[in-house]
This record gives structure tokens, sequence and C-alpha cells, in this order.
């Protein structure tokens, strides 16, 4: 048996007896107990989290995260993985950071040469642009993530613009815009679910005192009681060259550009009510290029907007 092939019959072992000795390996495979402990030796510099039992009935067990036995790859395969682990990294935290990391580079030792150097040749050259904030804590990210996989509540400390607070929260998911990360959870003191920006959250720890809610862990990103009745408006801009020019890859109005019969253009799209300002702020960075038609209360938030602005300024020259 080649010494590759070998190392995974051994890792698959491991993971199914969790406690062993040298010498039940040894016989297992019929080999000598100095094998058997240079291979494990081998393993733990791999990753494998095997630590050894002193004292009497001691030997090795294996920690509680198990390894995976060996995958095999294409080629293509190989170097899609890699274009996506190296477009996370433009985000500035990530909940797995540590193990991507450490993953990619198991993956990167074991490739052919011929591969590896086609990888090489790609650093750089393609990435999935999101912009870098650098004010996120990974621990925090890996908590929210921990609490969604372990059926847990979680206590965290969230910064707002009247200060720090105390929530129990319970996770429904995690997502990235724009470079930041959002937990849609399930607000204990609101009874509701809230919307919480990961960069503002000061400290996070699972809490194992509060009851974890059956009905709150069946609902996920796209299906919350709140998105299902939650009012909508029809939002429309009417935009000119280089404000449509400006919206095609804008994640909210480009797909719904037209252009009409008479050569102008305007977009239109269903925006949530209670977000209508966040969605007209999006726009008022056009300035002229872009016009809100409709709602009205949109373009009163502009008009109030715009006497604000010009209040300012008063009395300057």
């Amino acid at each position: 048996m080649l010494k590759s092939q070998r190392l995974i019959q051994l890792i698959m072992m491991i993971n199914a007896k969790k406690s062993f000795t040298v010498q039940e390996l040894a016989d297992e495979f019929g080999l000598s107990t100095r094998t058997i402990t240079r291979d494990l030796q081998e393993l733990s510099e791999l990753g494998v989290p095997i630590y050894s039992v002193q004292g009497r009935g001691g030997g090795y067990r294996l920690l509680q995260e198990r390894m995976l036995p060996a995958i095999s790859f294409s080629e293509h395969e190989a170097v899609a993985m890699f274009i996506a682990c190296q477009s996370l990294q433009r985000l500035g935290a990530l909940p797995f950071e540590a193990e991507a990391e450490s993953a990619l580079h198991k993956f990167y030792h074991y490739l052919p040469s011929d591969v590896r150097e086609q990888v090489d040749r790609m650093k750089g050259k393609v990435a999935v642009w999101s912009p870098k904030r650098s004010n996120m804590s990974s621990a925090y990210l890996r908590t929210l993530l921990q609490a969604v996989m372990q059926q847990s509540v979680v206590t965290i400390e969230y910064r707002h613009m009247k200060g720090v607070e105390s929530r129990d929260i319970q996770p429904i998911g995690l997502y990235a815009s724009q470079g930041y990360w959002y937990c849609p959870a399930f607000c204990f003191r609101y009874a509701q679910v809230r919307l919480f920006r990961a960069d503002r959250i000061v400290s996070a720890a699972l809490n194992a005192s509060i009851p974890y809610r059956e009905e709150v862990g069946r609902w996920d990103l796209w299906s919350t009681p709140e998105q299902e009745h939650k009012a909508y408006v029809t939002m429309t801009v009417a935009l000119t060259d280089r404000g449509a020019h400006e919206l095609e890859s804008d994640e909210y109005f480009g797909a719904a550009i037209v252009q009409h019969a008479d050569g102008s253009r305007s977009t239109s799209i269903q925006v949530p009510t209670e977000n209508l300002a966040f969605y007209v702020d999006w726009i008022w960075r056009l300035g002229e290029h872009a016009r809100i038609v409709e709602p009205q209360e949109a373009v009163k938030y502009v008009r109030d907007k715009m006497d604000a602005i010009r209040a300012q300024y008063d009395g300057y020259e």
C-alpha cells in the first residue's frame, strides 16, 4: 500500500475510533509501532487534531473536530476553489478566516507542480471586488455563525447612535454587502426580527440560559414573518444618460433601467416602505443626473434634505 493511501485510511480509522493505541493501529495495518508513530506525527503536522493520553490505559485521542478523508479534485475544480477563497479575502473579516487560510494552504501544498504554477499566475489577476472594511471582528462573526449551527442564543453589546446596549438575539443568518457583514436576528427585547451590522457589535457570547426558539430556527435570510408582511412602494427615477450609465451595474436599480420611445431613460423598482430613506439616499449620490418621480414621500424627503443643506450655507457669498 502506498503511504498516501495508508494515511487516508488512517484518517478514516481515527475518525471512527476516536480513542486508540499505537499497537491497535499497528495490528490493524500489519506494520511496526515505529511506522505508525511516524504516520501519526505526520498527520499531526498536517493539522489532524490528535493528542496523546498519558498513564495507564493511555494512547491517543482525537479532539472533537473530526478530519475528513481526502477528496479528489480535477484541475479546473482546484482553480475554482482558489478563485473562490481568494475572492473572500477582500472582505475585512470572515467567520472562518483562520480555517479558510489553513485549508487553502493544505490544498495548495498537495497540488501537482504544474497546477500550482497556474494558480500562482492567477494571484492578483482575478477577484470579486468588495470594499474592504478593517473594523470588523472575525471572532464575533464566528460566534454568530456558531449560534446558527449550534442552535443557540447570543448576548451581544451593540453600538448605535445613543450608545452601547446589551441585546439577546437569535441569529437567523449572515450575509455580506458593500464590504459589511449583516446579521438578521430575532431580538428578544423587541420580540421581532432586527438587522444588526456586525462591525457595530462590541462583544458577543453564546448564552445557553435563554431557550432557543424552534420557529425562529426554521427561518432563513429569504423567509421571515417580517418579510412576508412587509409593505412595499414603487420608486421611479428619471435618469440622464450619465445617470443611466452610473446605475447600469447597480445592485438595486441596474436591472430595471428602461429606455423610452423618446430616448429618455428611467428605472422603477419595489422597495420596502420602511427602508425608503435608504434608497433615496442611494440615488442622491447621482446629483442632477437622477430625479425621483415617485413616491411623493421620497420627493419630499429630497426637498427637505436640500433645504437643510441650503440652510447651512445661508449667509455665505
